[in-house]
């Protein structure tokens, strides 16, 4: 499914990037999220004078998609400057409502054509996951 969606989510990621909030890093991050209903969820870094309040763009695309009522997943795009993967809690936020194999495009937003392609499951081998029942 996300073959058919790459462009999409790429430059929906660099798109939405120009929208983040980072006056003091200076790192704008952005995000596309797929879900499998084929709509793209987008998000963009917040960042907070008290910096463990700062909320990634990864998380925020995946709160966008859950109020929104979609809850599974096919791909994620992120953009941002040189490339770079998520953070360990935007990665066990993903683990949380997406399959191990979901695939994850980091595009580097100097070169956009510069794509390296990844999985959540190549990220985090190893989820913390509490059961559900």
């Amino acid at each position: 499914m996300i073959t058919q969606y790459r462009d999409a989510l790429i430059e929906s990621a660099l798109a939405i990037r120009g929208r983040a909030y980072a006056p003091y890093s200076k790192f704008p991050v952005g995000a596309a999220l797929l879900g499998t209903s084929g709509t793209i969820y987008c998000g963009v870094n917040v960042e907070n004078t008290s910096s463990g309040l700062t909320v990634c763009a990864e998380r925020n695309a995946i709160a966008n998609a859950i109020i929104a009522g979609e809850r599974t997943f096919a791909g994620l795009a992120i953009a941002l400057e040189g490339g770079g993967t998520p953070c360990g809690a935007c990665r066990q936020v993903l683990a949380e409502f997406c399959p191990d194999d979901l695939p994850i495009l980091l595009v580097n937003a100097n070169d956009p054509s510069q794509v390296e392609v990844t999985s959540l499951a190549a990220l985090l081998p190893k989820p913390f996951r509490l059961s559900r029942e």
